[in-house]
C-alpha cells in the first residue's frame, strides 16, 4: 500500500513515544519511573465530575452539538476571558474544540497554502511544526538563546520574517522550557506582529500555572490592535487536570473562527458533549482546585529543582511556570560517555529505569525533559536514579581512558 507524503514525513509526538517505551518496559516488570507526558496526576475536581454525570442523566449529552460548541460554554469561555484578560469577545468570536492541540489543527489548515511560512521559537511543543507541515505550510525555527532564558526577541523575528510570513506561535509559560515573556518582551513582539501583518497564535494553556511570583501576561492584552492580530488557544487539560476529556477553545478574528470551524464541521463534527457541560462547569464554577494545583506544583519545583543542580554536569533555568524541567546535560552526557540526547534517554530508561524525554523533539539536542505533574516520592527517587545512573557511567568511563593511558 502507498502511503501520502505528508503521512510519510510525519515526524511521530516524541512525548507519546518516550510514554509508551516506559509503559512496554513497566510492562515486562520494570519499576519505571516515567516523567514523560504533561499530564497533570491529579483527578478532575468532583464538582466538574458531578456537573458531566447530571448532564448525562439529564438527555443532554446524547446528540450532536453545534460545531464550535455548545451556547452555555462558549458563554463561559467569554466570560473566562473578561475575567482573566480583562478582555470583551463575543460568542461568535469563540470556538470550541477537540483539545487545544486539534484549535492549532483547524487554525493551520484554515490559514496557510504551499510556501506560507510559520515562525516557531525554539525549544518548541512537538506539534507545532509538524502541524504546519501537515498543512502544507514551512515551519521557520528561531533559536531561543538559553542565556536569554530560551526566549526570542523582536530583532531575530524581524531577521526572519519574509513575504511568506504568515504566523509566529508563541507560547507563554512555555512547553517545555517553564519561560515566561515579559510585558516589554511581548509589546516588542506584538508591535513586530502589526507592522508586518502577522498572526500571533498565542497558546497560553500554562497560563494559570506560574510560580514564585512570577506573572504570566497574555499578549492579546497589550494594546487593541495587538489583540486583533492574535488568536488565543486555550484549554482546560492543564489547569482543570482534563486531559482526558479534550477540550480547547479559541478566540480571536470570526472569520478566522468561522474558517476553522468549516474544517472542524468536515472532520469531527464536534467535541464530545458531555465534555463540553463539564468544562462548562470547570469554567463557571469555584476555582479553588485550580489554585490547590498549582501550589502543588510550585512545591514540587521548589524541592527537586535544587537537587536537580547537584547532578554532575546539569544547568537548569528555574522554571516559572507550567510543570517541566528542561535540564541542559551536554556535560553529563560528556561524563557518561553519550554524545546523542536521545541514546542518552534512552540509557535512563533502559538502566535506571527512568523515562524522560529527548530535547531532540523540541530542537535541543542537549536538553531533556522532564514532567514534574507527579508526586514528590516519584520525582525524589528519579533525581537520586539520575544521579546514581551518571555517577556510575562516569566512574566507569574514568576506568576506561586510565586503561588506555
Amino acid at each position: 500500500m502507498q502511503f501520502s507524503k505528508r503521512s510519510r514525513n510525519l515526524e511521530p509526538s516524541v512525548t507519546l513515544g518516550a510514554s509508551e517505551k516506559a509503559k512496554q518496559l513497566k510492562a515486562q516488570g520494570a519499576d519505571v519511573l516515567s516523567l514523560t507526558v504533561g499530564e497533570p496526576d491529579f483527578t478532575t475536581p468532583v464538582h466538574i465530575q458531578e456537573a458531566a454525570i447530571e448532564a448525562i442523566r439529564s438527555g443532554q449529552t446524547s446528540f450532536y452539538t453545534p460545531t464550535s460548541g455548545i451556547p452555555q460554554l462558549k458563554q463561559a469561555i467569554v466570560a473566562y476571558l473578561k475575567q482573566y484578560y480583562g478582555l470583551t469577545y463575543d460568542t461568535s468570536e469563540t470556538m470550541v474544540t477537540d483539545g487545544a492541540k486539534f484549535a492549532l489543527y483547524t487554525l493551520f489548515q484554515a490559514i496557510l497554502d504551499p510556501d506560507d511560512e510559520v515562525i516557531i521559537p525554539v525549544p518548541y511543543w512537538v506539534s507545532y511544526g509538524e502541524q504546519v507541515k501537515l498543512a502544507a505550510g514551512t515551519p521557520i525555527f528561531v533559536e531561543g538563546k538559553e542565556e536569554n532564558q530560551f526566549k526570542i526577541t523582536a530583532e531575530q523575528l524581524e531577521a526572519a520574517t519574509t513575504e511568506h510570513t504568515k504566523a509566529l506561535i508563541l507560547n507563554s509559560p512555555s512547553n517545555p522550557t517553564g519561560m515566561i515573556y515579559s510585558k516589554e518582551e511581548l509589546e516588542a513582539i506584538g508591535e513586530w506582529a502589526v507592522k508586518h501583518d502577522i498572526l500571533i497564535v498565542s497558546d497560553d494553556i500554562y497560563g494559570r500555572l506560574v510560580y514564585d511570583d512570577n506573572v504570566f501576561t497574555p499578549i492579546a492584552t497589550i494594546s487593541e490592535k495587538i489583540r486583533r492580530q492574535t488568536l488565543i488557544v486555550n484549554g482546560v487539560s492543564k489547569s482543570y487536570s482534563m486531559t482526558g476529556w479534550r477540550i480547547g477553545f479559541v478566540a480571536g478574528n470570526k472569520e478566522l473562527i468561522q474558517a476553522m470551524s468549516d474544517i472542524a464541521s468536515q472532520s469531527t463534527s464536534n467535541p464530545a458533549a458531555v465534555s463540553q457541560f463539564a468544562a462548562a462547569e470547570a469554567l463557571n464554577g469555584p476555582q479553588d482546585s485550580v489554585e490547590e494545583m498549582r501550589k502543588a506544583f510550585e512545591e514540587r519545583m521548589k524541592r527537586i529543582y535544587p537537587l536537580l543542580l547537584e547532578i554532575p554536569g546539569v544547568k537548569l533555568q528555574k522554571p516559572q511556570g507550567a510543570f517541566y524541567f528542561f535540564p541542559n546535560v551536554k556535560e553529563t552526557m560528556e561524563l557518561c560517555g553519550y554524545d546523542n540526547v536521545t541514546e542518552f534517554c534512552d540509557a535512563l530508561l533502559n538502566e535506571a529505569h527512568v523515562a524522560t524525554v529527548t530535547g531532540q523533539g523540541f530542537g535541543s539536542n542537549e536538553n531533556i525533559r522532564i514532567s514534574y505533574a507527579t508526586d514528590m516520592r516519584t520525582l525524589e527517587e528519579m533525581v537520586k536514579r539520575i544521579k546514581e545512573f551518571v555517577e556510575k557511567k562516569t566512574e566507569k568511563v574514568e576506568k576506561s581512558e586510565n586503561v588506555r593511558l
